[in-house]
């Protein structure tokens, strides 16, 4: 699996066999907004969010933006992963 930018979508993708997993964004400058997480159902179970999360928290933080996690499940993944709570815009 690899993390995909798709800067025309404004989303990031994960290509599982035929399938995406896909974690959406506004970005506003330095701060990206993470709106919405996504794994079809087949693939649902596997830990796919949770590694796709990872992935671009880490993307993000390597390129020092911010982020609002207006996704629920980024914030409970943010929640119970308090290391990336430095990336997090003030605020949220």
């Amino acid at each position: 699996m690899e993390l995909i930018d798709n800067k025309q979508k404004n989303r990031f993708e994960y290509k599982i066999e035929d399938n995406n997993a896909i974690v959406e964004y506004k970005i506003d400058n330095n701060v990206i907004s993470l709106t919405h997480t996504e794994v079809p159902d087949e693939l649902q179970g596997q830990g796919i969010a949770s590694k796709m999360t990872e992935e671009v928290l880490q993307n993000l933080s390597d390129k020092n933006l911010k982020v609002k996690p207006l996704c629920p499940f980024i914030k409970s993944y943010i929640k119970r992963n308090p290391e990336w709570k430095e990336i997090v815009a003030d605020g949220y």
